[in-house]
């Protein structure tokens, strides 16, 4: 492949699909979380921080509102006191998870 024609590839800022998907796991916790709900059909937002005890629930909040943002994960909100919060894959995470769990296992062998 030509330079020109990487420069084409990859200098697109807004129309790269790489950069794009990147730019979804810029967050090291992002995986992880897609991840752990993808192993069960709901998690609240409590179980993930006991799941991963060494992410603030500041970042869990901010890193969970992105990927809901970004059509990953969705939310439903039980009107309990305090109220519960459940995250689950949507159709377009699910979509995602095989991706995923290949690339845990190829890092799993790595290690």
């Amino acid at each position: 492949m030509e330079i020109e024609e990487l420069i084409n590839k990859f200098s697109d800022v807004e129309h790269c699909p790489i950069r794009n998907v990147v730019a979804h796991f810029s967050s090291k916790w992002a995986i992880l979380l897609l991840l752990a709900i993808g192993e069960v059909s709901t998690l609240r937002f409590s179980d993930l921080c006991r799941i991963m005890p060494d992410i603030s629930a500041k970042v869990l909040s901010s890193t969970l509102k992105a990927l809901e943002r970004n059509g990953l994960i969705g939310r439903t909100v039980q009107p309990t006191v305090p109220p519960s919060v459940y995250y689950f894959l949507t159709e377009k995470g699910r979509s995602l998870l095989p991706i995923l769990n290949d690339l845990s296992r190829w890092a799993r062998t790595q290690m």
